[in-house]
Parts: C-alpha cells; structure tokens; sequence
C-alpha cells in the first residue's frame, strides 16, 4: 500500500463519554485506543496532517453534550494534539459524517492538496463509517483503519439485535465490498508512512 506524503489522518470522536458502559453497552476491540494513539504517533512524526474530530451531541441525555465531561477528547487524543510537524485541523460536527462540521474538512483538504485520507475513531459503524463512504463518494482514496475502531452491542427495529463484532465486520464488509475505502489494520498504515 502506498500512503501519500500528505495523506490526512482523521481521527473521529475519540471522547470520553464513550467510557460511560452504562450509557452504550458493551463494546468490542479493546486494542482501538492503543492502535488509535499509534496512528497519531505515526502521522505527527511523518508530518502528514491530522483531523480531530469532535461530535457536539444535540442529544439532551447524551455524554457527548457539548458543556459536559464526557465531550472531551480522551486524555491520550488531547495529549497529542498541537505536537505533530504537519499541518492539523479540530472541527466538531453534530451529526455523523465530518464533512458536515465546522469548519469544513472537504475544502480544507482540497485546499492542501490531499487525496488520500485515512479513518479511525468512534464508533465503527457510526461516524467512522458515514465519514469513510462520504469521502469516497467525494472521491478521496480512503483507508479504514479498521482495529483503530470500536463499536458497542445495539438494537435495532423489530428487537433485531447485533453484537458489536458483528456490526464492526459489516462495516468492513460494506466499505471494502462496495467500493467506499480500503479496509486496512493499523500496523501496515504504520509500516506505510515510515
């Protein structure tokens, strides 16, 4: 795989009121937040960009509430924040995908150049994915770095209920099988950019 010198790491909604078990159930992949902080390693030290992304709950009972604890990006996400040599953008969103934030993650990449973009975060399914298969309908090379994500057990119409590896696997198989992004693990995306 050939990463660009500037390909954009996105890194989506990594905050700590996905912490609250109580309030999301249980969660799989409990490696996403060390693959997570070794992506950011990765790009700051190439000096590719970075893109923190944060979700402004509108929910009135959610942890991601803009004002509450649980907005906040997770210590090790803010601790990194400001470090790398290349360029980095923060925008929050209030909705699924990043390209409907503030500012606006689409023509700021444009701007810079970048056609490639890699994306990693919270949740699997949710953000990261609708951001994946927005980029790719916009037309970027997308990677999905899929064990720098995590999800939660979930319930759907008619009591369906799906446990969060499976959710995390349809995703995979959605984006990679129709098109949206590559579907990648962490350690060749490292192994790429250095």
């Amino acid at each position: 795989m050939e990463i660009a010198g500037n390909a954009a790491l996105i890194v989506v909604d990594v905050q700590q009121g996905f912490e609250q078990e109580a309030y999301w159930g249980p969660r799989n992949n409990p490696d996403a937040d060390r693959n997570i902080a070794e992506l950011i390693d990765a790009w700051q030290a190439s000096g590719r960009p970075v893109v923190f992304v944060r979700h402004d709950s509108t929910q009135p009972d959610s942890p991601l509430r803009a004002g509450q604890s649980g907005n906040a990006f997770k210590e090790y996400v803010e601790e990194r924040r400001g470090k790398g040599t290349g360029a980095e953008l923060f925008l929050t969103k209030s909705v699924n995908s990043a390209f409907y934030g503030t500012r606006d993650l689409d023509a700021w990449l444009r701007e810079a150049g970048v056609r490639q973009i890699v994306v990693a975060g919270i949740q699997t399914n949710m953000c990261a994915e609708t951001t994946a298969r927005m980029g790719g309908n916009l037309g970027y090379e997308v990677f999905f770095a899929f064990d720098a994500t995590y999800t939660f057990d979930t319930v759907g119409p008619w009591g369906w209920a799906l446990g969060a590896d499976e959710l995390a696997r349809a995703t995979a198989v959605t984006l990679h099988g129709g098109g949206f992004a590559s579907v990648v693990r962490t350690a060749e995306l490292v192994a790429a950019v250095q």
